[in-house]
């Protein structure tokens, strides 16, 4: 190790689907119901760099650090420089000015409440600043920040200012910003990233490692190397709507990724950007932290439940362990989002699961009053578990939702206000030309709106979606159900059994999306066989009907 030379190491702390191959699948009112892996690996790393003796700066997404301010104090409490990465992982050139400033000072507040230390330093959620974006370095500069590092050069994009491929002073009208590019490789006005987590995970090692000794060699300016905090935990998530190169991209070499990092810790040097630029790093607060104004109050809770209409949400669970986190993150909305209006409780069904659902069911609902849970010694079906718990619970309303949350169960508050007298049934419905299917495969919505069709010219009950598990229901009509399919197919089977005693159904539009975790148990060529059986059974009893009717 060469003990007098320094590099530069930035690590990001965000979560796995923050990250830019999966930012576009997963939108930031649906990351509360994550399960958070940031303090396992924020701290992993933290003690990485500590049995190397290494410091470095993290730059910390606002929202992060909003929601676990304990895991942004445990970094400076650790030796190392907080910094900021906005608080919205937004694209830069996706922003206004406006928006970029706004973003840019509530990260700032929430990390300084979080750090009790001036935040100073700042690099761009996702992509990179050009040339064409230096307006940003004007905007931190006139906003107190004393440096930035978000320019990563690839190709020509710095051609006709070439000096901006190291560390360098912007200049502001009278003000200053430090400018510490990510590093980069290449010759003459042609550069590749270099330095990123993903392009150590992506390409050879033992190439790596000579771009980096050659520039050891080359250049005085310290080699500015980071890393995502999730880019070192192996057993994140799958989210499996993400593509084959959203998946490349994400998932790829993680597993080699701590001894990586391992052999540059051992062979270099490193330290934060604040101790490179001399700064110091207790500085207080410049910007005193705003009192919120925002008193809880929430009137809901200290109201009469009895006020409130009593409701059942029945939730079928078939292998699901690894949706249960989400799910239970996802009810918690879905609490706040009823609350003023219901007394809600849940049934979770387990339908024999042959994984770890019953125990994570246990786990996290067993001891939450609100929570009922039920189990099918054997699996039997959807349709079979979503009326085990109709049949069991007490109110009059029941709903049922799917456990993986395609359907954003807080669609229910628009659903259960068309529960009126005489309504038996009011089913979610994507296909509505007011409702929105995102992320599904055409080939599925194509076969499952042909079927939607069918049903329609056999039907009484004239809808645009049949299939869908994402239901309110009147109790007292439903429960004498006897559909002859228990699984997927069985769901429909309600319907159309409700459609043969003249019971109204009536259907909300909603939006369905893609399954985000796990995958799904419906074997689609299968079911849509067993569809059209079902059809053709509707067919055949409405024609023995109409002969036994003649024959009268």
């Amino acid at each position: 190790m060469e003990e007098s030379r320094k590099h530069l190491l930035t690590v990001a702390v965000e979560d796995y689907f923050h990250s830019a191959a999966l930012n576009p699948l997963i939108p930031s009112h649906h990351w509360k119901r994550f399960e958070s892996r940031v303090p396992d690996n924020t701290r992993r790393a933290l003690d990485m760099l500590e049995r190397h003796g290494a410091r470095a700066t993290f730059f910390v997404l606002g929202w992060i650090a909003e929601q676990m301010p304990e895991v942004v104090r445990e970094i400076v409490d650790r030796g190392h420089e907080v910094a900021s990465k906005g608080y919205l992982h937004e694209p830069l050139q996706q922003m206004t000015r406006r928006e970029f400033r706004d973003d840019l000072l509530r990260a700032r507040d929430v990390l300084e409440r979080a750090t009790g230390r001036a935040i100073v330093g700042h690099r761009v959620a996702q992509g990179s600043i050009g040339l064409d974006d230096l307006w940003a370095l004007d905007t931190m500069a006139a906003n107190g920040f004393v440096y930035d590092s978000s320019m990563y050069p690839r190709f020509r994009s710095i051609a006709s200012q070439p000096w901006r491929r190291f560390p360098h002073v912007h200049r502001s009208g009278d003000l200053e910003l430090h400018e510490l590019p990510l590093s980069t490789w290449g010759f003459d006005e042609w550069l590749l990233p270099a330095a990123g987590g993903n392009v150590f995970r992506q390409l050879p090692e033992s190439l790596m490692r000579r771009l980096v000794e050659s520039w050891n060699r080359t250049y005085d300016a310290p080699f500015n190397m980071h890393f995502h905090v999730w880019e070192i935990d192996p057993e994140l998530p799958r989210i499996t709507s993400a593509g084959w190169f959203a998946h490349v991209r994400q998932y790829r070499n993680l597993r080699r990724m701590p001894d990586v990092l391992r052999h540059y810790l051992e062979t270099y040097r490193f330290q934060s950007i604040a101790s490179y630029l001399d700064l110091d790093p207790n500085r207080p607060p410049r910007v005193t932290a705003r009192c919120d104004a925002l008193v809880r109050t929430n009137s809901a809770a200290q109201s009469d439940d009895t006020t409130h209409e009593p409701i059942t949400i029945v939730i079928p669970c078939f292998n699901e362990e690894l949706v249960l986190p989400y799910l239970n993150n996802t009810l918690h909305d879905l609490e706040d989002s009823l609350r003023d209006h219901y007394n809600v409780r849940f049934i979770m069904v387990d339908d024999g699961s042959n994984d770890a659902t019953w125990r994570d069911l246990d786990r996290l609902f067993g001891d939450r009053p609100e929570f009922e849970l039920m189990r099918h010694e054997r699996n039997q079906g959807v349709a079979a578990a979503i009326l085990t718990g109709i049949r069991h619970a007490k109110t009059d309303i029941v709903c049922s939702i799917d456990c993986d949350c395609t359907y954003d169960p807080r669609q229910l508050s628009a659903m259960l206000p068309l529960l009126e007298d005489g309504v038996a049934m009011v089913t979610a419905s994507p296909y509505h030309p007011l409702g929105e299917v995102r992320g599904v495969p055409h080939w599925r919505l194509f076969l499952s709106r042909t079927l939607s069709v069918l049903y329609r010219h056999i039907l009484r009950t004239q809808l645009a979606t049949y299939s869908s598990c994402f239901r309110v229901y009147d109790r007292k009509r439903v429960t004498d159900l006897q559909p002859k399919d228990s699984g997927f197919l069985g769901v429909t089977e309600m319907l159309v059994l409700l459609d043969s005693r003249g019971e109204r159904v009536e259907e909300c539009p909603a939006v369905l999306e893609v399954r985000m975790l796990g995958h799904s148990k419906m074997k689609t060529l299968s079911t849509i066989a067993q569809h059209l059986g079902l059809i053709g059974r509707v067919l055949a009893d409405r024609m023995l009907t109409r002969s036994a009717q003649a024959g009268d």
